[in-house]
């Protein structure tokens, strides 16, 4: 059994990946919770360091559900809170004694910050070498904008993400474009975390490759992960022509909103659909059951993608959604409604798969990788996987501390004087 504080025990009746890893949370806001979210997901002991003076940023954005942030409830299930005052001459010592039991520390702090709070890597792995520290941070520990404060919106614009996916950004980005060619029209704002929710993930997998790593070496050691380097990241592929050969023009997979055969087309009762068919079977298919197989040779014909989208749209605004999907139910063409949010959480694959499950008020979605154990088909066991919602600020800071042998009458101490 894997105590989870004193909202309850978690019952494994089998071991999770991180069964038995104990991971230290500094971060704040998004990326750092998302990371963890994840790390506890696969079984990881997540405790969340707060500051005693109101906790996470996080707790407090609207909207609110009895008193408490929707984004924090989603994103700290299963992790416990612990409050310390990383700016009081005494956390030092009580940190050190968290590390000394811990297998993982995170932090979300700017270089400079970090280092005065004495939560580097520099400053934390020479006294606790076994363990796998991972800095989050906007830019990472070097370069001209390390110490620069900023958010994904910021991240995004660095990276050049506005020129791929906004209104009218039908092209792949390409070398030779300059400021002179970008378009006037102002970019909307995404509402799409990419580069915050890609960091988490990256950190995840950066701690992950650390933890292995030690199994091999007995060594722990520094990860580094900057949300801007992430952001950029995602230029691997939209951007790979321009990388590659110095050219703006399309690639060959036709996914940039140019190509029929790849886009979004509304029925007849205002709905839509998205048609994906980028192998020429799926495009044969579709083609000849809408009647059209003369379209099946111009599928990539850069002169014909224009006439291409018109008459497919057309033909898509001749049915309603419900009479697309079952005249395409038996064939494969990559075709699918486009859901809104509550259908997407409805849609009972999903529910199947227990990807969205719910403690009987609120709904959640599950980290999506799901393990199977001793030779058994992967699959999700909500018994076995249960889901604990956020606890409050510093529920879990007794039982921690008390962990790492803090007394009552040191953590009475400590309380009064505002460091806990």
């Amino acid at each position: 059994m894997r105590s989870q504080g004193t909202g309850g025990v978690m019952n494994d009746t089998a071991a999770q990946p991180l069964d038995g890893v104990r991971v230290i949370d500094l971060t704040r806001l998004l990326p750092g919770a998302c990371c963890t979210l994840v790390l506890a997901d696969f079984g990881a002991e997540v405790v969340k360091v707060e500051d005693p003076r109101g906790g996470d940023l996080m707790r407090t954005l609207p909207p609110q559900v009895d008193g408490l942030s929707v984004y924090h409830r989603a994103l700290n299930r299963n992790k416990r809170s612990i409050t310390l005052d990383l700016r009081a001459d005494e956390s030092g010592a009580l940190l050190d004694r968290l590390l000394g039991s811990a297998d993982v520390l995170i932090e979300s702090f700017r270089p400079r910050t970090a280092r005065r709070l004495r939560v580097s890597a520099a400053d934390v792995l020479p006294r606790h070498p076994r363990l796998v520290h991972c800095s989050l941070t906007g830019f990472g520990q070097s370069g001209p904008y390390a110490e620069r404060a900023a958010h994904d919106l910021n991240f995004v614009a660095l990276a050049g993400l506005f020129e791929i996916d906004q209104p009218g950004a039908r092209r792949g980005p390409g070398l030779s474009r300059g400021a002179g060619r970008q378009s006037c029209e102002t970019p909307h704002v995404p509402h799409l975390l990419v580069a915050d929710i890609g960091s988490a993930w990256a950190a995840a997998a950066g701690i992950l490759a650390a933890l292995f790593q030690r199994e091999r070496t007995g060594s722990g050691s520094s990860v580094d992960i900057a949300i801007h380097d992430v952001a950029a990241s995602w230029l691997t592929f939209p951007a790979a022509a321009a990388m590659l050969h110095g050219t703006d023009e399309p690639g060959h997979l036709p996914i940039d909103g140019d190509a029929a055969c790849y886009n979004v087309y509304a029925t007849a009762d205002g709905r839509h659909v998205a048609l994906a068919a980028i192998e020429q079977k799926f495009w044969r298919t579709f083609c000849e059951r809408v009647g059209r197989p003369d379209f099946v040779a111009i599928q990539f014909a850069l002169s014909e993608q224009a006439r291409l989208r018109e008459e497919t749209a057309a033909i898509f605004r001749s049915r309603s959604l419900a009479d697309w999907l079952s005249m395409f139910a038996d064939a494969e063409v990559c075709l699918a409604p486009v859901n809104t949010i509550g259908e997407a959480l409805a849609d009972p694959h999903l529910a199947l798969r227990g990807a969205v499950t719910g403690d009987g008020r609120s709904m959640f979605v599950r980290s999506p990788i799901v393990f199977g154990h001793r030779g058994t088909s992967p699959r999700r066991d909500d018994e076995r996987l249960p889901i604990e919602p956020a606890r409050p600020l510093g529920a879990d800071t007794d039982d921690v501390f008390r962990s790492v042998g803090v007394d009552d009458a040191a953590l009475a101490r400590l309380r009064s004087a505002g460091v806990v």
